[in-house]
């Protein structure tokens, strides 16, 4: 009788070790069956980002270059207006420095100092002088 008990402990065991068994390689069926799932559509998957990724790429570029050319187009646009005021400021400091440079020299012609008009003027009448004491020289 120890031997029937014994079969029946071992027998019982035995179903659930076999049902264990079933229930696992269903676990490993199903593990394989997802992973083969996501290699099939995670690939597809995967070139979807890519074109999605590939289109706010192209959308990005367009927009950074629209934005390039409207910074350029200001850029040349202050260009031109600071050109065009630099000419102005020229012309204005060119007025300035005729007004400074008559200022100082009536200032200096009331004080009595000569202009440089005024010197070469003179030092071509000393040219003349020389010249004309030179040419009396060579008679006597």
């Amino acid at each position: 009788m120890a031997k029937v008990i014994l079969k029946k402990k071992i027998d019982a065991p035995t179903s659930t070790l076999s049902d264990v068994k079933s229930y696992a390689r269903k676990i490993w069926l199903a593990g394989l069956g997802a992973y083969t799932k996501v290699g099939q559509e995670g690939s597809e998957y995967f070139q979807e980002l890519v074109a999605a990724g590939q289109t706010v790429e192209k959308k990005g570029k367009k927009a950074v270059t629209e934005k390039l050319l409207a910074a350029n187009a200001e850029i040349d646009d202050a260009a031109t207006q600071v050109s065009s005021f630099k000419g102005r400021v020229e012309v204005q400091l060119d007025k300035v420095e005729k007004a400074f440079d008559n200022r100082v020299a009536s200032a200096l012609n009331r004080i009595g100092i000569p202009s440089k008009h005024d010197v070469e003027a003179l030092s071509a009448k000393l040219d003349e002088l020389t010249a004309l004491l030179e040419r009396v020289a060579r008679k006597s």
